[in-house]
């Protein structure tokens, strides 16, 4: 399930684009989750978040769910993760902003296809508990 109803012909989006989407959906699961779990201040909230949604953080993510993804996911990962950005966070190592960019393109991806279950269940997956 999507949010809006509009039509997207995925083979067109580029790596890139996916992770422009799937940032902004992993931001949202990351924000629900931590809301979910505590009822704490916004400053709080914020700072967990900022662990979490960081390239470190993501390409560590990477690692666990490298092993459980689909051929399809995969590729879709490998094309994030190889797609030539112009610039990068100047606190991240490039190949962590690489995997991280790959993760966002898979979760854009899985997103835009609808295929939010999935996209629940990997997201499951994530350890957060090292995490802080």
């Amino acid at each position: 399930m999507r949010l809006l109803d509009k039509d997207v012909n995925l083979r067109e989006l580029s790596p890139l684009t996916l992770a422009f989407v799937g940032d902004g959906v992993f931001d949202l699961l990351v924000r629900e989750r931590l809301v979910c779990d505590a009822n704490r201040p916004v400053g709080a909230l914020t700072s967990e978040k900022i662990k979490i949604v960081c390239c470190k953080a993501q390409a560590d993510f990477m690692g666990e769910l490298l092993p459980i993804l689909t051929e399809e996911e995969s590729d879709i990962y490998r094309r994030g993760k190889n797609a030539h950005a112009l610039t990068f966070p100047k606190n991240a190592k490039r190949s962590d902003y690489h995997k991280a960019t790959g993760l966002e393109a898979l979760f854009g991806y899985l997103y835009l296809k609808g295929d939010t279950e999935r996209m629940k269940e990997l997201f499951e997956k994530l350890n957060f508990e090292e995490m802080g």
